[in-house]
């Protein structure tokens, strides 16, 4: 009734998606998540459970699940992953002892059932740092190119910057599109 016709005036609702934001401890994952709810990022403490914001993107409204990355908490990923949209998974560029652990933790969520053919989309964050490998360097190590189930992106970013973050949301924004067509 006037509802609808309320609606098809202001144009239609918010399309809202799920995604869930994973990676090992201290990898940038609360920090990307603050910078992309235009929030402060000097002050971040370790996640001890999970986040959850609300972003507003390209028209969309984005619930965006940030898991902590201990050791400990890891075994419950399963348990966030229905009906997830989009997955991003924040690597420390910088870490580079821990690249083989986090492949390890990427591979496993790939293999999930609930993500069959989820996109992927890896920030490869700090960036910043003079230590960072790049992001092709660490596509290659996390064999990347192997992934045929699923659109896939790696991106350079700096989350406490804000470098690279956008031309990540920019990919988030054609998955939706093209999942739209």
């Amino acid at each position: 009734g006037l509802l609808s016709v309320i609606q098809k005036l202001k144009g239609s609702p918010e399309q809202e998606l799920r995604i869930v934001l994973l990676g090992l401890d201290n990898a940038g994952k609360t920090t990307l998540l603050k910078r992309l709810a235009s929030e402060e990022v000097s002050t971040i403490t370790p996640t001890q459970g999970f986040n959850i914001k609300s972003v507003h993107s390209h028209g969309f409204k984005l619930n965006v699940w940030d898991i902590g990355g201990q050791r400990s908490i890891r075994p419950y990923w399963k348990k966030y992953l229905g009906s997830t949209d989009l997955l991003i998974y924040v690597i420390d560029s910088a870490d580079q002892k821990r690249f083989e652990e986090t492949g390890q933790e990427l591979a496993e969520l790939i293999e999930e059932e609930s993500l069959t053919g989820v996109p992927l989309l890896v920030f490869a964050n700090k960036q910043d740092l003079v230590t960072a490998a790049p992001a092709a360097e660490i596509a290659e190590g996390l064999s990347l190119h192997t992934y045929r189930d699923r659109e896939w992106q790696i991106q350079a970013c700096s989350a406490l910057s804000g470098e690279g973050v956008q031309d990540g949301m920019n990919w988030i924004s054609s998955q939706i599109m093209n999942r739209k067509k």
